[in-house]
């Protein structure tokens, strides 16, 4: 069916129809406003991704369905990175005309079967038709108890840093999608369907064990520069301590230069974080109860040495890097950003 036969006020009773209404909703879908209300003692997170159709996805490597989940991850990682419960969010879509009426409805499963397993719902939105390419616009609001949730700027000298799970999988994905190379199934997932971190998120802010955190979505040295930025810090990060997958290490084993996507990618969606030295073992329990790797990866340092990086070998040089900057004359690709 096309969309047209459709109409945009079919597809929204679609989706109001499918979209579960979750606490907190005093109104949902089908109002100029969603009611909505937060429990006591809770301060309202709020964030905003928009995804483009060739500049952060191509429609030929992945599947609607996919794409639907990838769209609410990467904005539930950054409640998840404030140490907070995702509740709300908002679908903004500009359709292109070659978009079937079976590929939205794809889109849609997808979208709402993600946000049901973050335990949040769909409230509200907007739709239009696109003279060009596909676009998604996520705003998500969560929740978190006042005081405790974890800002960028909580670092000090001598705290660890910490990393979930591993790094590089999604950028490794890119450019093996890029050169038209077969995907690893663990590298497809990562990068077509990423895991906001949400239960780790809520623990750390919960029991008070990191003191500053962020999501890897520009790369691990571009975004640990916005919490030593932040915090007026600087870091030595152990190059060997990088936590790495298995498909990644094989690759690596073949091209060791692709230790700069560990080091550099985006996408990866793990949570980075600082936390004092005797946090360490509440931390490792805490990874054993999530069945979550969580790797320390350096130090905090005095902010006049800036970022660096200790190889194998002991070698120190410096890694001051810069992530994706979508207004730069010349960029990496999206989960590419380069030193």
């Amino acid at each position: 069916m096309k969309l047209a036969e459709l109409g945009e006020f079919g597809f929204i009773e679609r989706i109001r129809a499918a979209a579960a209404v979750g606490n907190g909703v005093v109104h949902g879908i089908g109002d100029d406003c969603a009611v909505l209300e937060l429990p006591p003692g809770q301060h309202l997170l709020t964030t905003k991704d928009l995804l483009i159709e060739g500049v952060h996805f191509q429609r030929g490597w992945t599947d609607s369905r996919r794409l639907g989940r990838k769209s609410v991850s990467v904005n539930v990682s950054d409640i998840a990175a404030m140490g907070g419960r995702p509740r709300h969010l908002y679908l903004g879509l500009g359709v292109p005309a070659d978009f079937t009426v079976e590929e939205l409805q794809l889109f849609m499963d997808g979208f709402l079967e993600a946000v049901t397993e973050y335990g949040a719902c769909l409230v509200g939105g907007d739709t239009c038709r696109s003279p060009g390419p596909l676009l998604i616009s996520v705003t998500a609001e969560g929740s978190v108890a006042a005081g405790r949730e974890l800002l960028r700027g909580g670092a000090r000298v001598g705290e660890s840093i910490y990393v979930s799970g591993t790094l590089g999988d999604s950028a490794l994905a890119l450019q093996l999608l890029t050169a038209g190379t077969p995907l690893d199934p663990h590298l497809e997932a990562r990068h077509h369907n990423p895991t906001a971190r949400v239960a780790l998120g809520q623990a750390l802010a919960e029991a008070r064990l990191a003191s500053a955190m962020i999501d890897i979505s520009d790369g691990l040295s571009a975004d640990l520069g916005h919490i030593l930025k932040a915090s007026g810090t600087g870091a030595l990060l152990e190059e060997p301590r990088l936590p790495l997958s298995e498909p990644f290490r094989a690759a690596l084993h073949n091209d060791p230069r692709l230790m700069q996507l560990a080091l550099s990618g985006g996408e990866d969606y793990e949570l980075l974080f600082t936390a004092p030295p005797d946090r360490d073992a509440a931390l490792q329990d805490l990874a054993g109860s999530l069945q979550l790797p969580l790797t320390r990866i350096g130090v905090i340092t005095a902010p006049d040495a800036g970022l660096r990086l200790r190889n194998a070998a002991g070698e120190v040089r410096q890694a001051d890097c810069v992530g994706f900057n979508h207004f730069a004359r010349v960029s990496a690709p999206k989960n590419d950003a380069t030193c």
